[in-house]
């Protein structure tokens, strides 16, 4: 393997495990976060979320990669234009200067409106301290992207991992102690979203370390006129916003509930404390879907330099080889948690949150979990063949339908109908996407073949988990380690039988289950045992 290709395949490797660690981290504190704060204070938290998750996911996976390739383009050509590099990198800086400084001036002091629109004025001291965050997103963002640009995911890696464990540890640590001392959920929350901050300002530091390592000179420090910062910045900020609008997917979701789930469930009757107690339990579904979609969004990392590399060089086999493996992964990945989930939701709710409370709707939106899994391994295709653009658009557009789903659906069935919104919208916008994808590529028989074996696993790891779970019903045990049991032994036969299926009913090739990890040893340990019986 060349040089190039080699050092491509390490970075995208380095990346895709820092996603795949930071995606668990941010799933798994919830947990205990919920445990110390309540469903109220979960609510309290996860209204602002969105917010904080947006200066997120610019600054990890939208302008970096923009600027990266800025950087990439200098480097190819040797480098032969330093000043003019340095240049346009301090025309970025400025412009993400003044993208961060709007941002942070429109969340901070229009925490009040932003408190009203979702029918909660107690959450704007909790809203401003989400606004610090995006201060930090010109300088995360250039420094990351310079990076990357020279083919250095280490610092990027770091800064990111740093980040999250700093934040996750600040949050949880912060709010124990101010629930312990007795202070408001609201003072907890803010508290907890300190915790953002000095996690924002960690992976800073790091990156810091880095450049004053490797001696960079990011700045020219010229003067830039109106024209190049408009002509930059219209490219900065509009593909940046574009190529991470798969990372905003669930976001955009969640921003949805932020803004009108409380507010129509108190017009539609509810006491104000109890509204927010069901938003929080509504909440509950977020980390379940996270989880959930780690291996999508995982898939999805890798898939880019992958599928971009087999579009340039033209190789149609390869690519259409690469598209069907990963449609027949997330697939079955985001079918078998989906399914899986639902069928294990109520002990896995009390082993998780104390209480049953929400189940119904809890597996309601784990099926989101299958529609987010596609539209995401899907969004990373069509990057990977520079249609940018597209997923942009059809996220956009399910957002609405969840706007619209929340506002005709919430009154009717409450709680219920928030989670059916949520699931209309993912399924409208994978089904947007899905057909943007087969103008591209031949994908109709390899969804048909697998959707339907698919479908007989789920159907058996259904059979197979309910039947489990009947018996744990027939024993009489109660309590949260019982449920505890039921629940990790649930995802055990049901894993086993949903795999059995699929392996019985050849889904994948053998040329793509031979990447799988063991998978070599595993088949040459059943040719000896076949071997030695036929002996």
């Amino acid at each position: 393997m060349p040089d190039d290709s080699r050092q491509l395949m390490k970075g995208a490797v380095i990346l895709t495990l820092a996603a795949f660690i930071i995606k668990i981290l941010s799933a798994v504190y919830r947990v205990p976060f919920q445990n110390i704060v309540g469903d109220t204070g979960f609510y309290i938290y996860q209204q602002v979320y969105p917010l904080y998750g947006i200066a997120s996911v610019l600054a990890v996976s939208g302008f970096p990669v923009v600027i990266s390739r800025f950087v990439a383009k200098n480097a190819a050509e040797k480098r032969e234009n330093q000043e003019d590099l340095q240049r346009v990198l301090q025309t970025i800086f400025v412009v993400l200067l003044i993208v961060g400084v709007s941002l942070f001036l429109f969340v901070f002091f229009g925490a009040n409106s932003i408190a009203g629109w979702m029918g909660d004025p107690l959450l704007a001291p909790v809203v401003q301290v989400v606004a610090f965050p995006f201060l930090l997103l010109p300088f995360l963002s250039l420094w990351r992207g310079v990076f990357q640009g020279y083919g250095n995911m280490a610092p990027t890696a770091a800064s990111q991992v740093t980040e999250q464990f700093v934040r996750v540890a600040a949050i949880l640590a912060i709010s124990y102690f101010l629930v312990r001392e007795g202070f408001s959920l609201y003072d907890t929350g803010r508290g907890a979203w300190t915790g953002a901050v000095l996690g924002g300002l960690a992976g800073l530091i790091i990156l810091g370390v880095y450049t004053r390592k490797t001696g960079l000179h990011l700045f020219a420090f010229q003067r830039v006129s109106i024209r190049e910062l408009l002509s930059v910045g219209k490219i900065v900020v509009i593909h940046g916003t574009a190529i991470c609008f798969s990372g905003l997917l669930l976001i955009l979701f969640q921003l949805v509930d932020s803004l009108n789930l409380y507010s129509l469930l108190v017009q539609a009757g509810w006491q104000m404390e109890e509204a927010k107690s069901l938003k929080g339990i509504f909440d509950r579904g977020q980390p379940l879907i996270q989880l959930g979609t780690v291996a999508a969004t995982s898939i999805s990392l890798a898939l880019v330099p992958a599928v971009t590399a087999a579009w340039t060089k033209g190789s149609a086999d390869m690519l259409q080889k690469k598209v069907n493996t990963s449609l027949k992964v997330s697939l079955a990945v985001g079918l078998g948690a989906a399914a899986g989930l639902m069928n294990i939701i109520k002990p896995t709710n009390i082993m998780l949150f104390k209480n049953a409370d929400g189940s119904g709707v809890l597996a309601v939106l784990a099926a989101a979990i299958f529609f987010a899994s596609v539209v995401i391994t899907f969004s990373g295709i069509l990057q990977g063949i520079g249609q940018m653009m597209a997923p942009a658009k059809y996220i956009l557009l399910g957002t609405v339908c969840k706007y619209i789903g929340n506002l005709i659906l919430v009154p009717v069935f409450g709680l219920a109908g928030a989670a059916w919104a949520t699931v209309i919208g993912l399924a409208a916008v994978c089904l947007m996407i899905t057909w943007k994808l087969k103008s591209f590529f031949s994908i109709r028989p390899v969804l048909r073949a697998s959707l339907v074996r698919l479908s007989l696993a789920a159907v058996v790891m259904t059979i197979a988990l309910q039947g489990w779970l009947y018996i744990f019903d027939h024993i009489g045990m109660q309590g949260r380690l019982f449920n505890t049991a039921a629940a990790l032994t649930g995802v055990v036969i049901g894993g086993l039988a949903y795999l059995a299926v699929i392996m019985r009913m050849n889904l994948f090739t053998e040329e793509e289950i031979s990447h799988v990890p063991y998978y070599s040893k595993l088949k040459r340990f059943k040719t000896v045992r076949k071997e030695r019986r036929q002996k």
